[in-house]
């Protein structure tokens, strides 16, 4: 099989007499999978539906049952975007393979397109840096993407590259299996030092741009951890170490200022920024540390984020 970066790849089989009768997209996946393609059911089907995936050298319907000495060949484009464009944007690599991309996310850097901002995304900047190779399950306009970073928050992020790791990834992610620990800032000092922070955060019911802590069975459970690292009781700020068990929009802002009384500094949402006695340039929040398995091997990976210069005077 030849395979240039933007060439389709091609995979000739022939089905062996132990999987005769089988349908052709139960003996697909395996029989790819054998080969060094790993493709969900789902996606086979899909495959074989459009005309990918030959049998005998003609289009069949996914629940054809395959004979022995039958040849398939499979036609496989590579995944990219379309109508996204990658973009030289820069880039801090954490960690790459063939399966993954882990990135020190710079603040201001909106993680994929949508409304306002179609282009000069994370997403952009990763179709340039991995020539087009990035998982396309989660959408045409979120390639390679599992999890998210608001624009103005900085630090570690993973992105999917192989469909085995978005699958992987995923799972880690909605099971509560990563660990994800935040550096942020606030405006005002938590009465206690440590505490846990566990409410349903929903959409807030007059602002729609916010979210907020809502009554259940509205919105979604959130879970939050924190410590009080730091603080400076004269110009009234604190230092805190986040660690969330779940991953809710805006859930750290929306747990600091409406549960703790103490808004993250630089946050024009839920903070009155110009009333704020120390000025800041963005954001204080900071995705510091990422911890998952790798989706391959298994083994567990741990990556931090360097600490901003914005953040150097509160630490």
């Amino acid at each position: 099989m030849g395979n240039g970066s933007d060439a389709p790849a091609e995979y000739r089989l022939v089905v062996p007499p132990s999987a005769a009768g089988e349908r052709f997209d139960r003996y697909l996946p395996a029989a790819l999978a054998k080969a060094g393609c790993e493709l969900s059911r789902a996606i086979v089907q899909e495959l074989i539906k459009s005309g990918g995936a030959l049998l005998g050298g003609r289009q069949v319907k996914p629940s054809h049952p395959v004979a022995a000495a039958d040849e398939v060949l499979v036609t496989i484009v590579p995944e990219r975007s379309a109508g996204l464009l990658g973009e030289e944007i820069p880039l801090t690599v954490l960690f790459e393979d063939e399966d993954l991309i882990v990135i020190d996310k710079a603040a201001g850097l909106v993680v994929h397109p949508g409304s306002g901002n179609p282009d000069g995304t994370l997403v952009n900047a990763l179709l340039h840096h991995c020539q087009g190779k990035l998982c396309a399950l989660a959408g045409e306009d979120r390639p390679g993407i599992v999890h998210r970073l608001d624009k103005e928050t900085s630090g570690c992020l993973v992105a999917a590259k192989s469909e085995a790791a978005y699958h992987s990834l995923v799972a880690q992610f909605s099971g509560r299996e990563t660990e994800k620990e935040y550096l942020a800032v606030t405006e005002g000092i938590p009465a206690k030092d440590e505490g846990t922070i566990g409410t349903n955060i929903g959409r807030h019911p007059v602002n729609r741009q916010k979210m907020a802590v809502v009554s259940a069975p509205a919105g979604k459970d959130a879970i939050t951890d924190y410590q009080v690292l730091r603080f400076d009781a004269r110009e009234n700020w604190a230092t805190l170490r986040c660690v969330i068990h779940t991953g809710r929009t805006h859930q750290i802002r929306v747990h600091l200022k409406e549960v703790l009384r103490c808004p993250i500094l630089g946050d024009t949402i839920y903070a009155q920024v110009p009333r704020q006695k120390v000025k800041v340039e963005r954001l204080m929040l900071h995705a510091r540390h990422l911890a998952f398995k790798h989706p391959l091997s298994g083994g567990k990976l741990h990556f931090e984020a360097p600490l901003p210069e914005a953040f150097r005077r509160f630490v």
